[in-house]
């Protein structure tokens, strides 16, 4: 778990968008959080803290903002990157997974060579909510061999029970800030 001062740092540090994408949805925006050094410092200090000194073969960060966070994590950590991305955006031959989304099904894929059986793994995205996406990152590195040491995100929406989705797969969740509603 995360400090308080650390919360409040690093919630000072999101925008929130009223209504967008559509009506009644609070957008919380990193894009503010990346461009404050501090904070983005901080942040990915703290994803992977708990992980501190293990060995980590790869960071998969999921398409778009996990590209970021994901790889700032693996340099932190002196591993490799690996793209998780949406159906029909990697050159060589891919693995692919379906995966639920609140508004219906998409499908993400990863190249067949990303990662090895017995890659230890973690995977990097800025929010979870539903966590569909999430769930179908690891279960498609699962798929490959990977082991899944955890899942970490800056952001939480506790209330639509994506964090508790993916410990039900018995993956380790980080999460550093939460915010209500979605």
């Amino acid at each position: 778990m995360t400090t308080p001062t650390l919360e409040n740092d690093l919630k000072a540090a999101v925008r929130t968008i009223a209504d967008y994408p559509k009506p009644g949805i609070l957008f919380r925006d990193i894009t503010t959080l990346l461009g404050n050094a501090r904070a983005f410092r901080r942040a990915v200090d703290e994803l992977v803290q708990p992980w501190a000194g293990s060995k980590i073969d790869q960071v998969a960060g999921i398409e778009a903002r996990g590209f970021i966070l994901g790889g700032a994590v693996a340099h932190q950590v002196s591993a490799g990157f690996v793209p998780i991305r949406k159906k029909g955006k990697l050159p060589h031959t891919t693995v692919r997974i379906a995966y639920s989304l609140e508004y219906g099904i998409d499908e993400m894929e990863i190249h067949e060579d990303a990662v090895t059986a017995g890659d230890r793994v973690i995977v990097v995205d800025d929010l979870i909510a539903t966590g569909g996406t999430a769930e179908g990152a690891v279960k498609l590195l699962r798929r490959m061999g990977a082991e899944v040491l955890a899942a970490c995100f800056i952001i939480d929406l506790p209330e639509l029970g994506g964090a508790d989705k993916l410990r039900m797969l018995d993956v380790p969740v980080r999460t550093l800030i939460s915010f209500e509603g979605h």
